[in-house]
């Protein structure tokens, strides 16, 4: 069994757990990271690869080319958002055939898209342990005045704290101002340009209570487990990515004692729109096991990413979610080889492209699962009645509609029109529109033809059984107009 995990503290960690649960069962156990001395390394990849080490705990080091395995059987990665695509299949490559168990707080867009749409198996562990606290969270300008109220009170609780920044640069002016600030205090400093030898032994006097502060970069963020610290300072919180401050967060709260987590902010500086809404969700999300909640903001925020390449973001505004999920469900469900279950003659869905912006904006709703549950409300709806009266619905919950969600609505029923006349993909922009009947076929090939000698030349139908329709569309209201003539023609031509 192999255990990878992005940090060498967690190694460390894990490793150390591992060990003692295990110390009573003829388990050989190994670590790799930069940690472990070259020789001693050199040794464990020699037995790995003659089957003397049962479970090995290492960071990106067991990706290394000169590792291998005898009989890997069971592949778990922790902290699974640390790492990159490639370095995820790397993994895989180890072995064919092998279980693989990820675990994560917080899953990038692309790995929860990819859960959520059935290619991976998920579990959800939302039952917190007994006794435990949800962490308090602060969002607010640096104060000098907070700082050193919030240190000294968990000092006088016997807690510790954590002080992260952002950056290696920050960690020298933060050190000078919390010892003009709490001069009483002790700080220890972590960060991962220290040597092995170093962070270890900064980390064990931490864990011995050497240090009331640990001042540190983000090295902190993975996984480490120590019940007594209990509040959580963040400088420039507006720097850190919404699944950083969470796992950050998470540092602390790890016993029954109630902790706290300050965000703070430069003063009188402007945040990106982003930021702020990242802060705003941190300060909201504030319950235990929101982890999945919260990667649903990401996944919103961000996009799902490209799930056969590399890109773990992005992408589902191209196209708008509702056609987005339906090619993905189509992908699949083909993938499976079960296309014939899920896509009968009466259940295919028309794929609509109009070149502009199609969704619901999270200003219009701003609640993340009211803006899910509409969209799936609207994918459902296949009556002209039905859909004016969801956005008759719409104005009279959240005001007047904006461009985008106006969009959307004109799609499903554009939508419901193709499947009518046996359209199965239509590509409209300023110059006209292509469009692609479901197996080549059409119901009334004797009217269409008529239809296109009507069109004096501005229609016409290629080799490939695809329908061109030349006209000038410049704005997106025109193109809709056209389409509805467009479809709807064909509509009365296919059930003539």
């Amino acid at each position: 069994m192999a255990i990878v995990v992005p940090t060498t503290l967690l190694a460390r960690q894990h490793y150390r757990n591992f060990v003692e649960r295990f110390e009573s069962f003829p388990i050989r156990i190994a670590q790799l990271s930069r940690m472990v001395p070259v020789k001693e390394a050199t040794a464990t990849k020699v037995e790995m690869k003659d089957g003397r080490v049962d479970i090995v705990i290492g960071t990106h080091a067991l990706i290394a080319k000169d590792v291998g395995f005898q009989d890997l059987g069971l592949l778990i990665i922790d902290e699974e958002q640390h790492f990159g695509v490639s370095h995820k299949e790397r993994l895989k490559q180890l072995k064919a055939d092998v279980h693989v168990l990820t675990l994560t707080a917080t899953p990038i867009p692309r790995t929860l898209q990819l859960a959520l749409s059935g290619i991976r198996e998920m579990s959800l562990i939302a039952t917190p342990p007994v006794d435990r606290l949800a962490v308090r969270t602060f969002v607010m300008p640096f104060d000098p005045v907070v700082i050193r109220e919030a240190i000294l009170r968990e000092r006088f609780r016997g807690g510790q704290t954590f002080f992260v920044c952002p950056r290696l640069a920050d960690i020298a002016v933060v050190e000078d101002q919390l010892h003009e600030l709490i001069p009483e205090v002790k700080i220890g400093i972590a960060h991962g340009r220290l040597s092995p030898t170093e962070l270890e032994n900064i980390i064990s006097q931490f864990y011995d209570g050497a240090f009331d502060v640990l001042l540190s970069t983000n090295i902190v963020e993975s996984g480490l487990d120590l019940p007594s610290v209990n509040t959580m300072i963040i400088y420039r919180a507006d720097m850190f990515g919404l699944a950083q401050l969470y796992q950050l967060r998470g540092r602390v709260g790890r016993s029954k004692t109630r902790a706290y987590a300050y965000l703070t902010l430069p003063p009188k500086k402007t945040l990106t729109k982003t930021a702020t809404r990242r802060l705003e969700v941190m300060q909201t999300l504030d319950t235990l096991g929101a982890g999945f909640s919260l990667a649903s903001h990401d996944l919103d925020i961000r996009g799902a990413g490209n799930l056969l390449g590399d890109e773990q973001t992005g992408h589902i505004r191209e196209v708008g979610i509702e056609l987005y999920q339906q090619m993905l469900e189509e992908a699949v469900a083909e993938a499976r080889g079960i296309e014939g279950e899920i896509l009968a003659d009466d259940e295919w869905s028309p794929q609509i492209s109009t070149g502009v912006p199609v969704l619901i904006p999270d200003y219009y709703v701003v609640d993340l699962s009211v803006r899910m549950g509409l969209y799936r409300r609207l994918a459902g709806l296949s009556d002209q009645s039905e859909i004016d009266g969801f956005g008759a619905e719409l104005i009279d919950r959240f005001g007047p509609i904006p461009d985008e969600a106006e969009n959307l609505i004109k799609t499903v029923s554009l939508k419901n029109l193709c499947k009518k006349a046996g359209v199965e993909k239509m590509d409209a922009g300023p110059k006209g529109a292509v469009v692609a009947f479901r197996n080549s076929d059409f119901a009334n090939p004797g009217g269409l033809v008529q239809f296109l000698t009507a069109q004096k030349g501005t229609a016409k139908l290629r080799p490939d059984h695809k329908l061109v329709f030349m006209r000038r569309w410049d704005r997106p209201q025109d193109r809709f107009e056209g389409v509805r003539y467009l479809i709807g023609e064909l509509v009365k031509i296919a059930t003539a």
